[in-house]
């Protein structure tokens, strides 16, 4: 317990040095924007790239992965049931709203919560995988659809902008097959599953060559944790008015709460987990919701609020929820 309370203690002390970074303007207007895209396309590959390359195929797909995978979409089902019978909310909000209760921030503070909490990256990369090659293609789908039908019914091209999709969403890039080759492309996925193929395969790269994409990973979870905590300065969340509080509600109490639940119910009940592998899969259900949500949601113009709030909220009580699993099952 002493070890998890002191992983923990790393993690707010970076986010809130971010936080003051952000609040002082050190680091000028563009820093979060350079700093994250170092983060995100170039040293949390290498630190997947690192991790996995110096493993094997049967540690990365384990029952930790299946419980990640079915936990998240009953999630994000339960979501989608109870916000469409109760809330009346339309189609392609529901999607934004399932994402934000069943997509966790794997990658951003699954790291290194991982790192510092668990001490192993075993949930992270399958997670990853699952969530922006399978999850993510098929909301972009519905979104795709939800567009391409806004368009047909509105001359001016529906949301339009940059928000939508544009004038033209037959580009070759639209729908599950173009969503599912734009998430492929990206530099996390590419290099996860190069790191795959290299722990399948039945050599290893010399250690001169993996020493310096190990020094650039290192990179990766202090400049995520920075970077979160420069997002948080001065954000509005429940706007009257504008936010959709109720959804907003519903999302991060299955995130928060459902999400962890139904994740160790599956853990105990039905693989039979227990010690560190029960926590490992508890830890990462409670995870809060991933910021790539908002970045779907603003590429259609549908939920920004929802997704944005839901963010939020779910990352400030992700830490309280974290600390309460790790005191019962640490």
């Amino acid at each position: 317990m002493a070890g998890v309370l002191s992983g923990f203690a790393v993690i707010v002390a970076l986010v809130a040095l971010g936080w003051i970074l952000a609040r002082t303007d050190v680091l000028g207007d563009n820093a979060r924007i350079v700093i994250n895209r170092l983060v995100f396309y170039v040293a949390t590959p290498a630190l997947l790239l690192d991790s996995l390359a110096r493993t094997t195929l049967d540690q990365v797909f384990t029952g930790v992965f299946v419980v990640s995978t079915v936990s998240a979409i009953i999630i994000a089902v339960l979501y989608a049931a109870i916000a469409r019978m109760w809330l009346r909310t339309p189609a392609a909000d529901l999607v934004v709203g399932a994402l934000s209760a069943g997509y966790v921030n794997s990658a951003n503070l699954g790291i290194p919560i991982a790192l510092y909490v668990l001490g192993d990256l075993g949930f992270v990369m399958p997670l990853l995988l699952f969530q922006v090659v399978v999850m993510q293609p098929i909301a972009i789908a519905v979104l795709e659809k939800a567009a391409r039908t806004a368009r047909a019914g509105d001359p001016d091209g529906g949301h339009g902008g940059d928000g939508g999709l544009g004038s033209d969403g037959d580009d070759g890039h639209g729908g599950a097959i173009g969503a599912l080759a734009q998430a492929v492309k990206q530099p996390i996925v590419l290099a996860a599953l190069a790191g795959v193929v290299i722990a399948a395969s039945p050599w290893t790269l010399p250690e001169t060559v993996l020493e310096p994409v190990k020094l650039v990973g290192q990179i990766s979870v202090p400049g995520a944790l920075l970077v979160f905590g420069m997002s948080l300065y001065g954000v509005k969340v429940l706007e009257a008015g504008a936010s959709p509080r109720r959804e907003i509600a519903l999302a991060s109490v299955l995130k928060l709460v459902a999400h962890p639940l139904i994740a160790y119910a599956i853990g105990v009940w039905v693989l039979g987990m227990r010690d560190h592998e029960l926590l490992t899969v508890v830890v990462a259900a409670a995870l809060p919701t991933a910021q790539n949500v908002l970045v779907v949601a603003t590429r259609y113009g549908r939920g920004m609020l929802l997704a944005r709030d839901s963010a939020v909220l779910t990352t400030l009580g992700a830490l309280p929820v974290l600390l309460l699993v790790s005191a019962l099952l640490a």
